[in-house]
C-alpha cells in the first residue's frame, strides 16, 4: 500500500529505507513516520510522546490520526490473520517478491 499511494502522489519511494535507517524513504516526513511506528512496536510511552510531536510538528495532527488509523488497520488485519491461520496466497507472495526480497521477509514465510 506504501508503494500505491507514494507513486498516487507522484513520489519516488525506496521501500528498502523501512529496514535501513541510513536511507530516506522518499515521502514527506518519512524519517518521523518510520519512527513513529518502530516506536509503538519497541519504544517507551516517553518515545512515544516525543514520535508523535515530530509528526505533529512536520505534517500537521490530521497526519499523525492518518498514521495511527493505518498503523491500527493494519495490526488488526495481522492480528486477524494469525489468530485464524489465513495463509498467503503463493501469487500474492509472488507479486510482492522484490517487497520480499527487499526486505528481507523471506524468512517469514512458511512453506
Amino acid at each position: 500500500m506504501l508503494r500505491e499511494s507514494a507513486t498516487a502522489f507522484g513520489y519516488d519511494v525506496d521501500i528498502a529505507a523501512v529496514g535501513d535507517p541510513s536511507r530516506a524513504l522518499g515521502i514527506p516526513g518519512g524519517d518521523e513516520l518510520l519512527r513513529f511506528v518502530d516506536t509503538i512496536m519497541t519504544g517507551s510511552p516517553d518515545e512515544l510522546d516525543s514520535a508523535r510531536s515530530a509528526i505533529i510538528d512536520h505534517l500537521g495532527p490530521e497526519s499523525l490520526v492518518d498514521a495511527a488509523s493505518v498503523f491500527g488497520n493494519f495490526e488488526m488485519m495481522n492480528r486477524v490473520a494469525e489468530g485464524t491461520g489465513i495463509q498467503i496466497p503463493r501469487q500474492s507472495i509472488e507479486r510482492m517478491r522484490d517487497t520480499i526480497d527487499v526486505l528481507g521477509l523471506e524468512r517469514l514465510l512458511r512453506s
